[in-house]
């Protein structure tokens, strides 16, 4: 009695089932990247991770700036409808946000194209540091300042010496000695 060919474990065949979809060449990391974090991002209360990856086109680069959303919750899972979303928002800015809140559920749902949210908790953080503001630049010394145009009276071409002028003030301002 004969049996027929060995029946393929369960290994093999999910290699094979992995295999197939595979194509030789690179992919754009934009078409890759929510099949890899779609589990890692619902488990934070996102059905996509578009949210916060378009949070800033959706709400505004001012509004963008001061918060971040966080987690989605729905009462009711089944129905993804109604839920509350999470901003962590800057502490100065949250009472301001908070008379904000219907413009930006507005524009939430609107993204979603339905009510996916109706209420906003905020979470205050500490405000984010900001860009530090470069310290002007130290003011010439008058005796540099000297020294710089008795080497340019010998220029005779005044666009020129106006030229040498300012590139003699930017580098002794950039590399002061």
């Amino acid at each position: 009695m004969s049996e027929g060919p060995p029946a393929e474990s369960a290994r093999a065949k999910e290699q094979k089932r992995e295999a197939a979809p595979r194509r030789a060449g690179l992919r754009a990391l934009a078409v890759t990247l929510p099949k890899v974090t779609k589990r890692l991002v619902g488990k934070r209360g996102f059905a996509e991770g578009g949210l916060a990856a378009d949070w800033p086109g959706i709400v505004g680069n001012e509004i963008a700036s001061r918060c971040m959303p966080g987690k989605l919750s729905f009462e009711r899972h089944a129905e993804r409808r109604d839920g509350t979303l999470t901003l962590r928002v800057e502490a100065p800015f949250a009472t301001e946000l908070q008379h904000l809140a219907p413009q930006v559920m507005e524009r939430i749902n609107g993204y979603f194209g339905y009510r996916a949210v109706a209420r906003l908790r905020l979470k205050q953080v500490p405000p984010a540091p900001r860009a530090a503001r470069q310290a002007p630049p130290p003011a010439a010394r008058v005796e540099d300042e000297a020294a710089l145009e008795r080497r340019l009276d010998a220029v005779e071409d005044p666009d020129l010496r106006a030229a040498l002028g300012r590139l003699g003030r930017a580098l002794r301002r950039d590399h002061p000695e």
